[in-house]
């Protein structure tokens, strides 16, 4: 049974203006999450466009406020889609519930939307595109795409007629480090894309609007965690579903499989970003000279970099000594966790179950999780046990498995999942395809 709408919208229909933030000292208007929109985008979507990447002198406590925002051309989204977009900065919380500003892109279509109800918003985490700051999602959708993937991906969901809210994920603002697979942090940062959403002036949207989750790969895990977060975090979010592919579900399984192999560099983001997200646990200190140059490395290279350049790094070959897993999972930071703690807290399909279940993460709409056949980054034997998770707790679960690998099966992908984000809104029924038990 889904939540009752009046407790859903509760807090939307409590924040119905816009207030500016004292102390901010930026010249940009703050608009709350739910606030209505002004009538001229222009008029308030004024900030430069380094403003946008700029850490504030102050982080409004309200998840989901517009900090600063930009009119915007997406000249890397294909197919000359008539549309309103824009970069904006709004308000999260990190994994310790402390308010952090985080980057994103808004893009609206501008014909007529001519379905049920008010225009739908897709809420969307690129997949891995590197810690350098110029890899941001933002920067890439309106400067040097690097990945064609992700531009259709917005496309199709554009000319499907949807809004898109496409966060950036936390830790692409100046001088700050990606929280890289920190789950809380990327579920949070996702949902706040969808709550700042409506609250920017000129978008036309409805802040009780029906919103979808999609992710890939990084993204997968993020839009997983934020189904995972949406209930307890933004209740008052009528989402109606996520899509989740190549999903890296248990970390420990997937560091294993990466190290020293052509992928490494993703394991290298992964120590960087769990660092970066918990930085009472041991980290700079643990680095013999090869583990410095590398990780100077990957805080400067996008994913094509990040790829080459960190292809066959072994964790044992960049720490003092030679660490293996087990002695770094074994290492505990100032809190007392140890590093094991920290990476079995990210893994996903625990804790889950249906409204009414008692379990920590409470999920009430469908999701649907797919697969390469021919992965090669991610362990299958990863991907196929978070939706068994998911089954195993009666999450309605759609699973789909492309003949594709890793890169190419988030194409081969696009058009099923915007059919299915699609009859989410349309309200037409899933009952998933989990084994019968």
């Amino acid at each position: 049974m889904r939540r009752p709408r009046a407790k859903r919208r509760k807090r939307l229909l409590a924040l119905t203006s816009a207030v500016a933030l004292a102390g901010l000292g930026l010249g940009v208007p703050t608009l709350t999450a739910g606030a209505a929109a002004a009538p001229d985008a222009s008029a308030a979507c004024d900030a430069t466009d380094e403003r946008i990447y700029q850490v504030p002198g102050s982080v409004p406590s309200d998840p989901g406020s517009v900090i600063a925002c930009r009119s915007t051309a997406l000249p890397h989204v294909p197919g000359n889609i008539p549309m309103r977009a824009w970069k904006v900065q709004y308000s999260s919380k990190d994994n310790t519930g402390k308010p952090v500003a985080v980057s994103g892109t808004v893009a609206v279509p501008t014909a007529e939307w001519k379905g049920r109800g008010s225009r739908p918003v897709v809420a969307f985490n690129p997949g891995t595109l590197g810690l350098g700051p110029q890899c941001a999602f933002s920067k890439q959708l309106a400067g040097a795409f690097q990945d064609e993937y992700e531009g259709e991906n917005i496309a199709a969901l554009l000319k499907a007629g949807y809004a898109v809210a496409a966060t950036d994920g936390a830790g692409y603002l100046d001088g700050q480090t990606h929280p890289y697979v920190s789950g809380t942090d990327a579920g949070h940062a996702l949902l706040d894309m969808a709550r700042s959403a409506p609250a920017i002036p000129g978008s036309g949207l409805d802040p009780q609007t029906k919103i979808g989750l999609w992710g890939y790969s990084e993204g997968g895990a993020a839009s997983l965690w934020a189904s995972q977060l949406a209930a307890s975090y933004a209740p008052e979010l009528d989402i109606v579903g996520d899509a989740s592919g190549g999903v890296p579900g248990d970390l420990k399984v997937v560091a294993k499989s990466l190290n020293g192999g052509p992928f490494a560099g993703f394991l290298v983001d992964a120590v960087l970003g769990l660092s970066s997200a918990h930085p009472r646990m041991p980290f700079e200190e643990l680095l013999n000279d090869q583990g410095k140059e590398t990780v100077k490395k990957a805080r400067s290279h996008c994913l094509v970099g990040t790829i080459s350049t960190l292809a066959g790094q072994k964790l044992e070959n960049n720490t003092k000594g030679g660490l293996s897993f087990e002695q770094l999972y074994a290492l505990k930071g100032t809190d007392g966790r140890t590093w094991g703690q920290v990476v079995d807290a990210q893994k996903l399909g625990v804790g889950i179950g249906r409204p009414g279940s008692g379990a920590t993460h409470e999920i009430d709409f469908p999701v649907l999780q797919y697969r390469g056949a021919l992965e090669e980054v991610v362990p299958i034997e990863t991907e196929d046990a978070t939706r068994a998770a998911y089954c195993k707790a009666r999450i309605t679960t759609q699973w789909k498995v492309y003949p594709g690998e890793h890169l190419t099966t988030d194409q081969l992908a696009k058009d099923d999942t915007v059919k299915w984000l699609g009859d989410r809104f349309a309200g037409r029924p899933e009952f998933g395809n989990c084994p019968l038990t």
